[in-house]
């Protein structure tokens, strides 16, 4: 059949087939995956030693304390051995020993964008492993999908075609028909981590925003706006937006008050990257024009689908370190059979209980996925005041650091 037959009124039915089998395909995976009342669950869980050095606390102590009645212990397996920790009780021990890493009220909580206006360079995946790797670590997350692909939605358990209404999603709150953001929020299966979802019909947000920003520019401002009606009760508010320059991507840029743009080693990729700050400048500056003032704490480039046995990528490699230098994260984000065959499953690395290829390939992506998060981390700890003894303690302050 031709394409001209599948576009034609001939050709609907051939066309809603394929759709229906893909829907029984996406269907299945997703039973597969999730709990079997079709809720997605975490399924990982810790061992002592990993719990231990999540809290902050010595293994020794832990188990004391549990001996006192003072903390829950894990469940026990079928043989008596412990199942291991789960994330809620690891930070139900955070709390008991006040190891919480919270910022303190008086820091700002932080906006950070994953943005490039490219797609297929890594923001979904940056953004889900961000939002796990700092909740993990006992920190309060807020993840908001701004992509109608709705990958990151789907990848935190929500079926955006049957479960994501328009009302659920940033278009209320956009077109001026809501106050704050509250009533988007929802909870996810990672604990510590809430979204706002996105899906399919988000897109004509895009245009239904044109008609109100059209002579008020100053509209854009909304969804910064809007984040500052809830982020009170974050740390991070992580920004996953649209691979476009459009009103929802300027929109993330205004609202952000951190950016980390990929960057894949290819030629077209820099290529790409270079244009997007060019664009981005011109954007930026002619908003500043209209009084809408876009500011960072800090900007950094992060090298996403690193396969370093390819000559061609190490060499593009070697160029950004020396042009982009200490803007350019010291660790990279390797291209990964385990986040490939993740991703397969609905699902993360961080969820993974263990590896899905080879035990030594799981450890090398877990590395570089902890090492690039750890980065931001730090840089994320530069903002807050409260932070700046301990940093100097750990020897992680920088006097002069560049935003």
């Amino acid at each position: 059949m031709t394409v001209a037959n599948l576009l034609s009124g001939s050709g609907v039915y051939p066309i809603d087939l394929v759709k229906r089998r893909s829907e029984e395909v996406l269907r299945s995976l997703r039973n597969n995956v999730f709990a079997p009342e079709g809720r997605k669950t975490l399924r990982r869980c810790w061992n002592i030693q990993e719990a231990a050095k999540l809290v902050g606390r010595s293994a020794q102590t832990i188990r004391n304390t549990e001996a006192a009645g003072l903390l829950a212990t894990p469940p026990r397996l079928a043989n008596g051995r412990r199942e291991g920790y789960s994330l809620e009780l690891i930070n139900n021990m955070r709390a008991y020993f006040s190891t919480r890493p919270w910022r303190a009220d008086d820091d700002e909580p932080v906006v950070l964008s994953f943005s490039n206006f490219k797609g297929g360079v890594g923001k979904s995946a940056f953004a889900t492993h961000s939002a796990q790797y700092f909740a993990t670590r006992g920190y309060r997350v807020l993840l908001i999908d701004l992509d109608s692909q709705a990958s990151t939605t789907t990848l935190f358990g929500y079926n955006p075609d049957l479960e994501i209404e328009k009302e659920h999603t940033l278009t209320p709150y956009l077109l001026g028909d809501e106050s704050t953001l509250e009533y988007a929020v929802r909870h996810t299966h990672w604990p510590g981590i809430d979204m706002i979802p996105s899906a399919l019909h988000f897109y004509n947000a895009e245009y239904e925003m044109a008609a109100q920003v059209s002579g008020n520019v100053t509209l854009l401002e909304s969804l910064k706006f809007g984040i500052a009606t809830i982020a009170d009760r974050y740390d991070l508010i992580i920004l996953d937006p649209p691979p476009a320059l459009g009103l929802i991507s300027i929109s993330a840029l205004i609202a952000a008050s951190a950016l980390v743009i990929p960057v894949p080693p290819s030629n077209t990729d820099f290529a790409s990257t270079t244009h997007f700050f060019s664009m981005l400048l011109d954007t930026l500056g002619t908003l500043r024009k209209h009084g809408v003032d876009a500011r960072y704490k800090f900007f950094r480039l992060a090298l996403s689908k690193y396969d370093e046995r390819k000559s061609t990528q190490v060499a593009i490699a070697d160029v950004m370190k020396r042009v982009f230098g200490e803007y350019l994260l010291k660790t990279p984000v390797k291209d990964s059979a385990e986040i490939d065959n993740a991703s397969a499953r609905f699902e993360t690395v961080y969820e993974q209980q263990g590896p899905l290829t080879s035990r030594e390939t799981h450890q090398r992506c877990l590395e570089f996925l902890d090492g690039v998060n750890r980065e931001i981390e730090i840089l994320v700890r530069h903002t807050w005041p409260s932070q700046q003894a301990a940093l100097r303690e750990e020897g992680l302050l920088k006097e002069n650091t560049h935003g």
